[in-house]
C-alpha cells in the first residue's frame, strides 16, 4: 500500500495520480476514517490523563481518611469530616468508572475506524513513477524495435502450435478437455519433455549466469500473502482457494516471494537479494472470457519461473532495468525474436509504479505474445508485507523495494519455440540451448506408430 501521509498531506494530487492510472480508490472515504481515527485517539488520551488525575486524588484522600479513622476516637468532631471524606472518595471512584467506561467505549470505536482505514487502503493501487508515460489503455503503449534473433522466414506457410502440436502428437486438447474442462490441455511426450527442459534452462541461466538463489516455494499459501502481494482484496475472483482451510494457490510465485522475508528486517549490506523460483501457476481466467480461445496460449494452470529483487529505494530503478535486460538475455538465448513494451499509467496494474513487458514473435499465430511484465513495486509490497532493511548509516529501518519479472512464462514461450522452429515437414528443430536437455536430440520427430512400437 501506498504510505497514508501522501493523502494526509496531499489528497488533491493522490486523486490526480489515480487518475491518471485510469482507476479509482476510495481516497474521501480514507480521509474521514483518518480524521475520526486521530480524533479518537486525542480524546482517548485526554480522558486516560483525566482518570489518573482521578486516581492519584483517590489515593491521597484515601490516606487522608486512613489518618482521619485512626484519629476519630480520640476527636469526636472529627467524625464528620471522615464522613465527607469517605462521600468525596466515593464520587471520585465514579467519576474514574465512567471515565473508564468511555474509555472503553471509544477504543472501541478507534478499532472500527483503524479496521476502516485499515481495509480501505488495501484498495488503493500503487502511485505511477513519475516517468511513466501517460496513456488510458494497452493501446497506447510504447513498443520498441525489435531485438534478438530476426523475424524466421519459411518458404512455406507456417502453422499455429494448435495445429503443430496434435499432428506431432506433443499436445493433447481433447484428453485435457475430458479431464478438467475448457482452457486445459495435456502435454504428451516430446512437448512435455520440451516444457520440462525449457523450465530447467531457465533456471540454470539465472541460477549460474545472473547469479539468482533458487527458492522452491510451497505452491499454496495463506491469503494473507495474496494481501501482502497486492492480490488482495482486489483480484478476489481470480483466485482458486481451498473450500475448508486459509488455504490459495499462487497465480504467480511473486505472492510467495514477497512475503519471504515477511515481518523481517535485512541488513543494508544483505541486500539486494536475488531470487528466482520455478512454480505452476493457478489463475481463473474470468477477465479473459471469450479472449484466445484457441490453443494454449491463455488456461487456468501454467508454469513460470519468476524473478524476485528485494532492493534499496535507491538502486530499484537500476535493478529494473537489469530485470529487462535478465529476461530479454532468456529470449535471445532460445533464438527468439523479442521487443520491449513500455507500459504507459493505464496500464500499470495495482501494484507497479513502472513496468516494461517482454515479448516474442510467433510466427504461426502471427502476433507477438508477452513471456515477461517486469514491474517496479517500490514500497508497495514491503509496507503490505512488512519487508524492511536497517540502514548502514544506523538510521531507523525502512522499507524495502520489490521488483518482479517472469523469467520466462510458458506456455507463451512454448508457442514461440513450437511455431519459430517448425519445418517443412511438420517437425520441430530443438533450440540449441535446450538441446542438453533433450538428450541431444536435434529434432522432435512425429512419435512412432502403434505397430513400430511393438
Amino acid at each position: 500500500m501506498i504510505d497514508i501521509n501522501l493523502i494526509r498531506d496531499n489528497p488533491e494530487w493522490v486523486k490526480a495520480q489515480i487518475a491518471r492510472l485510469n482507476d479509482r480508490a476510495p481516497i474521501d472515504e480514507i480521509l474521514a476514517a483518518d480524521t475520526r481515527r486521530r480524533e479518537i485517539i486525542l480524546e482517548v488520551e485526554e480522558l486516560r490523563r483525566r482518570r489518573n488525575e482521578a486516581s492519584k486524588q483517590i489515593g491521597a484522600q484515601m490516606g487522608a481518611l486512613k489518618k482521619l479513622e485512626l484519629a476519630a476516637g480520640a476527636a469526636e468532631g472529627l467524625q464528620g469530616q471522615s464522613a465527607e471524606l469517605q462521600a468525596a472518595v466515593e464520587a471520585a471512584k465514579d467519576k474514574t468508572r465512567l471515565l473508564g467506561e468511555r474509555i472503553t467505549a471509544l477504543e472501541e470505536e478507534l478499532r472500527a475506524a483503524e479496521a476502516e482505514v485499515d481495509e480501505k487502503m488495501l484498495w488503493v493501487p500503487n502511485l505511477p513513477h513519475a516517468s511513466v508515460p501517460d496513456g488510458p489503455d494497452d493501446s497506447h503503449n510504447i513498443a520498441y524495435p525489435p531485438q534478438g534473433a530476426p523475424l524466421p522466414q519459411f518458404d512455406f506457410e507456417p502453422r499455429a502450435h494448435w495445429d503443430l502440436g496434435p499432428a506431432l502428437g506433443i499436445i493433447d486438447f481433447d484428453r485435457g478437455v475430458k479431464l478438467s474442462g475448457s482452457r486445459f490441455y495435456v502435454l504428451r511426450g516430446q512437448g512435455a519433455r520440451l516444457q520440462r527442459a525449457v523450465i530447467q534452462f531457465m533456471l540454470d541461466y539465472h541460477t549460474t549466469i545472473h547469479g539468482y538463489t533458487e527458492i522452491y516455494p510451497p505452491f499454496m499459501v495463506r491469503s494473507a500473502m495474496f494481501v501482502g502481494a497486492g492480490q488482495l482484496p482486489k483480484f478476489v475472483d481470480n483466485i482458486y482457494r481451498d473450500a475448508e482451510e486459509d488455504y490459495m494457490w499462487l497465480g504467480t510465485a511473486e505472492i510467495a516471494l514477497t512475503n519471504l522475508h515477511r515481518d523481517e528486517i535485512l541488513e543494508e549490506t544483505d541486500l539486494p537479494l536475488n531470487y528466482v523460483a520455478y512454480t505452476p501457476c493457478f489463475r481463473r481466467e474470468k477477465m479473459s472470457a471469450g479472449r484466445d480461445v484457441r490453443g494454449i496460449k491463455r488456461g487456468h494452470q501454467f508454469d513460470k519461473v519468476e524473478m524476485y529483487k528485494f532492493t534499496t529505494p535507491e538502486t530499484s530503478y537500476e535493478h529494473l532495468d537489469q530485470l529487462v535486460h535478465h529476461a530479454t538475455d532468456i529470449a535471445g538465448a532460445l533464438g527468439l525474436p523479442w521487443r520491449i513494451i513500455e507500459m504507459v499509467t493505464g496500464d500499470l496494474g495495482f501494484a507497479a509504479a513502472k513496468k516494461f513487458d517482454v515479448e516474442v514473435w510467433a510466427a504461426g499465430c502471427q502476433e507477438w505474445l508477452e513471456v515477461s511484465s517486469a514491474s517496479n513495486c517500490e514500497a508497495f509490497q514491503a509496507r503490505r508485507a512488512n519487508v524492511r532493511y536497517r540502514p548502514t548509516d544506523g538510521g531507523r529501518p525502512r522499507f524495502v523495494h520489490t521488483l518482479n519479472a517472469s523469467g520466462l512464462a510458458l506456455p507463451r514461450i512454448m508457442i514461440a519455440l513450437i511455431e519459430n522452429n517448425q519445418l517443412g515437414d511438420g517437425r520441430l528443430a530443438v533450440p540449441e540451448a535446450l538441446r542438453p536437455y533433450m538428450g541431444g536430440a536435434e529434432v522432435i520427430d512425429f512419435p512412432p506408430t502403434p505397430a513400430a512400437v511393438r
